[in-house]
């Protein structure tokens, strides 16, 4: 059983075309979505609708839009880099901010990548299955 990939995606066509690119790439992770900031947080710390969820495995990677509505994504990264259980999940911030004030925050809160989405079809589908090949293949993740 692989552990899951948390995908925090609240676009619709970028949420389909995440799952898409990594099924057709054979990445055999399950993968959650959260459609915003909270939901992830609720869904990682087993608050809310999640509540007694909390033991569950841990993602082996969090794909994280910066851009979410009811808690943004720098936000949702501070949360994760501050809590003990969640701080060494990589965290590849998946976004079409161009705001450098974002990217400089990402990196500054312990982002491990970041990237901008591609506008186009097929260069989107190569960024995730390159995504999904380095940090489910060819990284060596921490061991919770």
């Amino acid at each position: 059983m692989h552990a899951p990939i948390l995908l925090v995606e609240d676009n619709p066509d970028d949420e389909a075309l995440t799952i898409r690119a990594f099924n057709k790439n054979s990445i055999q992770n399950p993968i959650t979505v959260a459609r915003d900031g909270q939901e992830a947080i609720d869904w990682l710390f087993g608050l809310g609708a999640h509540a007694g969820n909390e033991n569950r495995d841990r993602p082996v990677l969090i794909l994280l839009d910066i851009k979410l509505p009811k808690l943004n994504g720098i936000e949702v990264l501070r949360q994760i880099r501050a809590n003990e259980a969640t701080r060494l999940i990589p965290v590849v911030m998946l976004t079409t901010s161009k705001e450098e004030d974002d990217l400089v925050k990402s990196y500054s809160l312990g982002a491990n990548s970041y990237i901008r989405k591609p506008v186009d079809f097929m260069q989107f589908m190569e960024v995730v299955k390159q995504v999904g090949i380095y940090w489910l293949m060819l990284n060596e993740p921490v061991q919770n």
